[in-house]
C-alpha cells in the first residue's frame, strides 16, 4: 500500500499505526473524508509546529476506527474517529508546555496536555483541528484514566 504524503513531514502511516490494532487484527484505515481531515490537521497545525521546533513531531495516536477507539478506551465521540485529532509525544513536560503555548496561536479546535495517571511521568499533547468550526479550547492538564471498553460487534 502506498504511504500517502499528508504534508512535507507527515505521512498517513504515522496516523494509522497502532500496536493495539496489530495485536487485535483491527483494520485501522481511514476513508477519503477522514484522510482529508488528517491532511488539514497536518497543514494547519502539525506542519507549522514541526517547522517551528525544527525537529520531528512524533504521532502517538492519530486516526482510530471505531473498533480501535473502543479497544484503547477512547471517548465515543472522539475526534480521532473523524481524523481530526492526534496525540503527539513530547520529550518532557517543559517542552510540552512550550509547544502548547506556541500552538495556542494556531487555528486549533482543542489543545490538551494529558497524562495517563496523576503520578505518571509520561505526558502527551492532544491536538485537534476541524475544517468546519474550531473552538480554540486549551486545557492545561488533563489526567486520563483509560478503561478499555468492549470492541463493538460489526
Amino acid at each position: 500500500m502506498h504511504d500517502l504524503i499528508l504534508s512535507p513531514h507527515f505521512r498517513l502511516s504515522e496516523f494509522t499505526r497502532s500496536a493495539t490494532a496489530s495485536a487485535r487484527h483491527i483494520n485501522n484505515c481511514p476513508d477519503a473524508a477522514q484522510t482529508d481531515n488528517l491532511r488539514a490537521l497536518c497543514q494547519h497545525v502539525l506542519e507549522p509546529l514541526r517547522q517551528h521546533v525544527g525537529q520531528p513531531v512524533v504521532i502517538a495516536s492519530g486516526y482510530r476506527c471505531p473498533a480501535l477507539n473502543a479497544a484503547v478506551g477512547g471517548a465515543p465521540g472522539s475526534q480521532h474517529l473523524r481524523g481530526e485529532a492526534a496525540d503527539i509525544r513530547i520529550p518532557d513536560l517543559a517542552t510540552g508546555r512550550a509547544w502548547m503555548r506556541w500552538m495556542a496561536r494556531l487555528p486549533i479546535d482543542q489543545l490538551i496536555l494529558e497524562r495517563a495517571t496523576p503520578s505518571s511521568p509520561t505526558c502527551w499533547i492532544h491536538v485537534s483541528f476541524s475544517r468546519t468550526h474550531n473552538r480554540h479550547q486549551v486545557i492545561g492538564q488533563l489526567v486520563k484514566q483509560k478503561k478499555p471498553r468492549a470492541i463493538p460487534k460489526k
